[in-house]
């Protein structure tokens, strides 16, 4: 029986596959740490502002959670969905309320941002969490 199989594919295709979740993991690190500069050129390079992780964080969730607020309108300017939650049910709005970041619910609100989705809400963790500066926001 012949191995009709290059030499070194598996290999190289393991080694593709390591490198692409290297590559995912410094994006989610870069919007966790709002460096604009390197997630900006990948995402003109093509990466997708959609991406989640094994948790269903996006990339969007982890920048407002992390109180980014230029790295929040970067990846609504690439596309992401202000309203997709992660695994949880938890939005990026509720995450800005969670942790108090107005600047970053005011770019979500902007961007159509749902104030009522998610669990809990952003409404409700902004109540839960006494933050007033983001009741009065959402309105």
């Amino acid at each position: 029986m012949t191995d009709h199989t290059a030499p070194g594919t598996a290999a190289e295709a393991m080694e593709d596959n390591d490198a692409a979740v290297a590559l995912a993991h410094t994006l989610f690190q870069a919007a966790r740490d709002g460096n604009d500069a390197l997630l900006g050129a990948y995402l003109e390079a093509g990466a997708p502002a959609t991406m989640t992780n094994a948790t269903g964080d996006s990339l969007l969730m982890l920048a407002a959670y992390h109180g980014h607020a230029d790295t929040v309108v970067l990846l609504l300017q690439h596309g992401a969905n202000p309203n997709t939650a992660n695994d949880r049910g938890q939005t990026p709005l509720a995450g800005a309320a969670f942790k108090g970041y107005p600047d970053v619910a005011r770019a979500l609100l902007g961007a159509g941002a749902d104030p009522d989705a998610g669990t809990p809400s952003a409404r409700a963790a902004a109540q839960m969490f006494a933050r007033a500066e983001i009741l009065d926001l959402l309105g």
